[in-house]
């Protein structure tokens, strides 16, 4: 007997892609910012990053400022590595101006730029656990140490955060008397939690089998699409702005540059960990250095006028190369400010490293960049 009755139609079912919205809620996504995901079912096949939700005309207010007011802005655009980016706008004023900061405030520099590296790093850390899944207590290891680390820049500036500490021709006021020995005991906590923090993440079996191979860069994608900072490294290009274009006083130290090898996830996970020691590393040294003296350029008169002329000046901040356009023309403002984030240059790789992933490993992809978003909105 037939049974041809019994049997369900086939049918071929018709598919399309859907878009699903990533953001821009603060929660969801690192800052501020919107993902447009080209779904099919859970595999992704194309990716729109929308950016300006942050735009707060960080670039032409200072325009309006005197020299000294600017650096408060430049503390709320990278504002993970304030010092970082107070030290290259100061550096800028300073070669523009003529100005030569004391060797006292060289150290002081260095010191809290480095210490603030570590500080930036951690965040990176905390976060991306929870972003591959490992609940709160990568958060918990890392912003330990970091609380460590606010604590003692508090102790020094009076501000967790928005130091305005660092000035053209030194720093705002002097160390506390105990400095040195405080930051003894900051890096001593750093290096004991380190260890904990990397026992967690790069060695987990979940982070092992998420993250490599996942979202690799070549050397040469990394260089045309201008990425710097540990994203350019973990492709194996050894390039450090501090070691090739040496600015303040880092050629007096010893410390190397890390690498990885696939340009993956993973890799920029290790380099970040490795960065952090090195940081110690320089943290050490000039503490041993750092000579007695003044903390600001005699002769700095109150209101400051720079000679006409114009440059631009680049730092190594937490996430790349941090750069700053001035032009002046003789008056006690600049004519032109201009801003060079690195996390708006490192976004360019974000749709080709996330094509052809699951949903899932692109919010892994996005985190392992360490975007600022008041660092691309600017």
């Amino acid at each position: 007997m037939a049974t041809d009755f019994l049997r369900p139609a086939e049918h071929e079912l018709e598919t399309v892609d859907i878009n699903i919205n990533v953001g821009p809620q603060h929660p969801a996504t690192h800052g501020v910012f919107r993902m447009v995901l080209t779904v099919d079912g859970e595999l992704v096949t194309d990716l729109d990053p929308v950016i300006g939700y942050m735009h707060r005309g960080n670039e032409k207010l200072p325009e309006n400022c005197d020299y000294r007011q600017v650096i408060g802005y430049h503390d709320r655009t990278d504002y993970l590595g304030q010092f970082n980016t107070e030290h290259c706008y100061v550096e800028a004023v300073e070669r523009l101006g003529g100005l030569t900061a004391p060797e006292r405030a060289e150290y002081i520099r260095v010191i809290l730029a480095e210490l603030n590296r570590i500080a930036s790093h951690l965040m990176f850390m905390g976060a991306f656990g929870t972003d591959i899944g490992l609940s709160g207590t990568s958060f918990m290891y890392a912003f330990r140490d970091r609380e460590t680390i606010q604590d003692f820049f508090e102790e020094i500036t009076g501000e967790r955060m928005m130091y305005n500490y660092f000035r053209p021709g030194g720093v705002a006021w002097d160390v506390p008397d105990d400095f040195k020995e405080r930051c003894r005991q900051v890096v001593a906590a750093i290096k004991r939690g380190l260890d904990d923090l990397d026992g967690l993440l790069t060695k987990n079996e979940v982070v092992l089998a998420r993250c490599r191979g996942l979202g690799p860069v070549s050397r040469e994608d990394a260089i045309n699409w201008g990425i710097t900072g540990p994203m350019l490294r973990a492709t194996g290009f050894q390039h450090d702005i501090r070691k090739a274009e040496p600015y303040s006083i880092y050629d007096r130290f010893d410390f190397d540059v890390p690498v990885g090898s696939h340009g993956d996830v993973y890799d920029r996970l290790t380099v970040r960990f490795e960065e952090i020691r090195q940081s110690v590393r320089i943290v050490e040294q000039a503490l041993e250095q750092m000579p007695e003296g003044p903390f600001m350029a005699e002769g700095m008169k109150r209101i400051l006028r720079v000679p006409p002329g114009e440059i631009y000046m680049r730092v190594e901040g937490p996430r790349g190369e941090y750069g700053i356009y001035l032009v002046s023309t003789g008056t006690d403002r600049p004519y032109r400010h201009k801003v060079r984030g690195a996390s708006f240059c490192n976004l360019s790789a974000l749709r080709a490293m996330s094509v052809g992933h699951y949903v899932a490993d692109v919010i892994t992809i996005l985190g392992s960049i360490d975007i600022v978003l008041c660092e691309v909105d600017r």
